[in-house]
């Protein structure tokens, strides 16, 4: 069956959730709607209009961008659709100067090597089927925070975002908290609610947060944890946490050298789509 290579738009939305949906991903219509509004994206449509394949760029600014929802459709792997694809978004950022960073699947890892990219960080999902028990302190942002949570974001995570956090922060309010420590956002999935970004100052606040957050949202819950968080993972497993996979953030060699940012702020990214 032919294929082409298209621009994704509103029209492919039902073929992007069947690609996430087919690989047991966590993103809803809201996610890829988000997505789709401020980034660009490619795939890979059959002859039948069967969205086979998906790839999107999402810039933060003017020197970084993110490629996520490298997707193929089961039944049409190992056709180079996810290599064809990557490479279109590859040079899309060189032709504009933009620095490609991911977060990796151990499965795409492998790919993202041999495409010029390498290992910065690591970190692992983590999930909670049962209701939360415990208290934290934070209190709902409000439109005042909102200087101080980008100033910090910025600083954690190496690049202006200030369009997703605000879209992530009406998804599911009651779990928009802020602390003298930081701040936590969450948002609702196909799957399971997501927590995060949390972004701290430490790890003692962070747990704060985190337990203020799962105050306010019924299980079941995703949230992505830094690898270097060891006494939160302790204290998430304590409290029926179970490890779902792990994630490598990786950057392109012929950009940066690390992934931008300050990782000491970072203790759960916003999800390997977002960053």
């Amino acid at each position: 069956m032919a294929s082409t290579e298209v621009a994704l738009g509103p029209r492919h939305l039902a073929g992007c959730l069947a690609l996430s949906k087919s690989a047991n991903w966590n993103q809803n219509e809201a996610d890829w709607r988000l997505m789709l509004g401020f980034g660009r994206g490619w795939g890979i449509e059959l002859e039948d209009e069967t969205l086979a394949a998906s790839t999107l760029v999402l810039p933060y600014g003017e020197s970084v961008a993110w490629i996520a929802m490298v997707l193929v459709l089961p039944q049409h792997r190992r056709k180079g659709y996810a290599s064809r694809l990557l490479r279109l978004a590859l040079q899309d950022l060189e032709n504009r100067g933009q620095t490609p960073i991911l977060d990796a699947t151990p499965d795409g890892r492998e790919v993202y090597r041999q495409e010029g990219f390498k290992d910065s960080w690591g970190f692992k999902r983590f999930s909670l089927s049962t209701a939360f028990a415990g208290e934290g302190r934070a209190r709902p942002i409000t439109d005042s925070d909102w200087p101080s949570i980008l100033d910090l974001d910025r600083k954690a995570f190496g690049a202006n975002r200030e369009a997703v956090l605000r879209s992530l922060a009406q998804r599911v309010p009651h779990a928009a908290l802020i602390s003298d420590g930081g701040f936590v956002l969450a948002r609702e999935g196909r799957e399971a609610t997501q927590i995060g970004p949390l972004v701290a100052r430490d790890e003692r606040s962070a747990r704060e947060l985190l337990a203020a957050a799962l105050r306010q949202i019924n299980a079941p819950v995703y949230l992505d944890l830094l690898d270097s968080r060891r006494e939160t993972r302790m204290w998430l497993e304590e409290r029926g946490f179970a490890f779902q996979r792990p994630f490598t953030r990786m950057v392109h060699a012929a950009g940066l050298a690390i992934a931008p940012g300050d990782a000491s702020l970072v203790h759960c990214p916003a999800g390997p789509e977002l960053g």
